[in-house]
């Protein structure tokens, strides 16, 4: 839960920088559960804009999660749109789950030795 609370407190729209494969796929796990929990309770009560909002509102961190992971293997973030190609997406999951480049790179100082 402090990796999500770290990227929405302290990374919200930064797109700037590195971030650990402990970083982005705990967010992405935690989002996916209260994202799931919050469709099944709005489903249950019939408010469903209240998982539009939760949507719109983790949208920004997500982005800016995943760029700045993309910039740990030492690619731009830019490189998520390939997700847009049809299995293509896949290999962002691959590249996403890739350790990040040891020492620093273009995008700032290696977070595992910060840590």
């Amino acid at each position: 839960m402090e990796w999500y609370l770290k990227v929405l407190k302290g990374h919200y729209a930064d797109f700037n920088g590195r971030a650990r494969r402990k970083e982005y796929w705990m967010f992405t796990l935690v989002n996916v559960i209260v994202s799931f929990v919050l469709g099944l309770v709005c489903g249950l009560i019939h408010v469903p804009w209240l998982a539009y909002i939760y949507a719109l509102a983790v949208m920004v961190p997500s982005i800016a999660v995943a760029a700045r992971r993309l910039h740990d293997v030492g690619k731009s973030g830019w490189f998520m749109l390939i997700s847009f190609i049809p299995l293509a997406g896949l290999y962002l999951i691959y590249v996403l789950a890739q350790d990040g480049e040891a020492g620093n790179n273009a995008y700032g100082p290696n977070p595992k030795r910060a840590a």
